[in-house]
């Protein structure tokens, strides 16, 4: 898989049907290049239920919440990494 070769630990989602992208309200109709339609930026903080606690989401590419921002907000939640 893509991301165990990058050695990430973490899965990653292809969603070229924009099943996912849909249902998590992210489509930017016509914000790609020539026009085309593509995801909004976003992320989210899931806790162990499945519940979505926390959403940050973006029309722009280059706009993301820093590292700091997501470990701090995961914090507060209660969504820290355990002891």
């Amino acid at each position: 898989m893509l991301g165990e070769k990058a050695g990430l630990t973490f899965p990653l989602l292809s969603d070229p049907e924009e099943k996912t992208i849909r249902l998590y309200d992210l489509l930017h109709i016509r914000g790609g290049p020539k026009g085309v339609d593509i995801a909004r930026p976003a992320e989210f903080l899931i806790d162990p239920t499945g519940t979505v606690r926390w959403v940050n989401l973006t029309d722009d590419v280059r706009v993301r919440a820093s590292g700091d921002q997501v470990l701090r907000t995961a914090d507060s939640l209660g969504l820290g990494a355990p002891p």
